[in-house]
């Protein structure tokens, strides 16, 4: 989501006082910085609900793509090229929509990659329609659907602090997070259903009515659309702008340096996860039993999401991350080394708690560094780390996997979180300029 040539702090003064009026007037309180407090703000709870709807769409959509592929091919090299034809753009493309977002209009520039993307899952329903739809077409209208959404999602991630207050951002940032990962709970169960009984096509068609409620919500809500942001450099210069920006700014190196090797070196079991359950646990990854693992490991993270926004409101992020970093090491490791299903739903859930608030806390503490002028090119490496790097350290795992084993490359992962709690001091990390108030 993207900002105006305002700063979060100064968000329109009404809804301020709108919530101070509810206080006064005897409305049930509330702690600022809180995910409660977040949603009391009109135009956050507009914009939140519409793409959450959306989102559910799009896991809707991603359960069944990878499941039709196989299907129709009967190849998991087929599958990986769909999956990489999904996330691939986020790599490559996420700068040129950050770009765009800071010296585009946002709105326009929104609702354009959103009517993209509801286009061309229609097209891509009205492909599979066919009883032997082309492989070609079918990768090339889900590139087609990354492209668009790599572009978008810079300006999306941006826009997030100027829908409330300075105060009220770290519940905003947490709620985000809590949407991401209850879409990937509900929207793989319904569209696993609708799979099961109507085919791939009525479910792409639905998720492509999806995209409506966030265009809905960004004509809706108001936000400022310019940030008026001065790009001197030209060429590929102006498209790497972002990483200048990174470069000059220590604590902002630091948090995209921690995202960047987080994912690569400990997310691998996200992507491998059927592996684990196949190897390690004895479960069918087609089955009842796997699907609750993921669901449990889904609702952990959306868990630990909503904690950073109301538990852990008012810690300091920057004394809140090495924690976070330690607790997922050592529960990876458990999840790395068990071997009979049982413990591994509770684990699984633990695993996606700690999991979502180290990578909250990451979020929080890069949002709260950024000017509005340069958030959308930033938030495109944020993008890129966080959406684009994982495939990587998951190509890279499974490599690493057929010389060793599954439990070895999580036990990897879980070494390199280690490294990262070493590295993200909390001292180092203030003196960086890190916030250190407690809300």
């Amino acid at each position: 989501m993207s900002p105006l040539s305002l700063s979060p702090m100064s968000q329109p003064a009404p809804e301020l006082e709108d919530v101070e009026d509810a206080i006064v007037d005897g409305d049930v309180a509330y702690t600022r910085g809180t995910a409660q407090a977040a949603l009391r703000h009109r135009n956050f709870l507009i914009i939140y609900l519409g793409t959450f709807a959306s989102n559910i769409g799009t896991w809707m959509q991603n359960v069944v793509l990878g499941a039709y592929a196989l299907k129709l091919t009967g190849s998991p090299s087929f599958v990986g090229i769909v999956f990489f034809a999904q996330l691939g753009p986020l790599l490559f493309l996420s700068t040129t929509g950050g770009l765009l977002a800071d010296i585009l209009d946002r709105r326009r520039l929104l609702v354009l990659a959103q009517f993209a993307q509801m286009v061309l899952s229609f097209a891509l329903a009205a492909l599979v329609l066919a009883d032997e739809p082309s492989r070609v077409a079918l990768v090339a209208v889900v590139f087609a659907i990354g492209i668009a959404n790599s572009l978008g999602a810079p300006g999306l991630a941006a826009i997030l602090p100027t829908l409330v207050p300075r105060e009220d951002l770290q519940g905003a940032v947490a709620l985000q997070s809590v949407q991401m990962n209850l879409s990937r709970v509900i929207g793989p169960a319904i569209g696993g259903i609708l799979y099961a009984n109507f085919d791939a096509a009525p479910v792409f068609a639905i998720n492509a009515l999806t995209y409506a409620f966030a265009i809905v919500g960004l004509v809706w809500a108001t936000y400022p659309r310019r940030v008026d942001a001065h790009v001197e450099e030209r060429g590929l210069r102006r498209l790497l702008s972002g990483m200048r920006i990174v470069r000059r700014d220590p604590l902002l190196t630091q948090i995209i340096v921690t995202l960047f090797s987080f994912s690569f070196f400990s997310l691998a079991f996200v992507g491998l996860m059927p592996v684990t359950a196949e190897e390690n646990l004895g479960m069918d990854p087609k089955s009842t039993q796997y699907g609750i693992l993921y669901a449990c490991f889904g609702l952990g993270a959306a868990l630990g999401a909503i904690t950073v926004g109301t538990a852990f409101a008012q810690w300091s992020k920057a004394r809140l991350l090495r924690p976070g970093f330690l607790a997922f090491a050592v529960v990876l490791a458990v999840f790395a080394l068990l071997d009979v299903p049982g413990p591994a739903y509770p684990i699984a859930g633990l695993l996606g708690y700690v999991y979502f608030i180290v990578i909250t806390a990451l979020s929080t503490i890069l949002q709260e560094e950024l000017e509005e002028s340069t958030r959308g090119r930033v938030m495109a490496l944020w993008i890129m780390g966080f959406g684009g790097t994982v495939p990587l350290g998951v190509l890279v795992g499974g490599w690493l996997e057929n010389f060793t084993s599954i439990t070895a490359v999580l036990l990897a992962g879980s070494i390199g979180a280690l490294v990262l709690a070493v590295w993200s001091a909390p001292q180092v990390l203030i003196r960086k300029g890190a916030h250190d108030a407690r809300t």
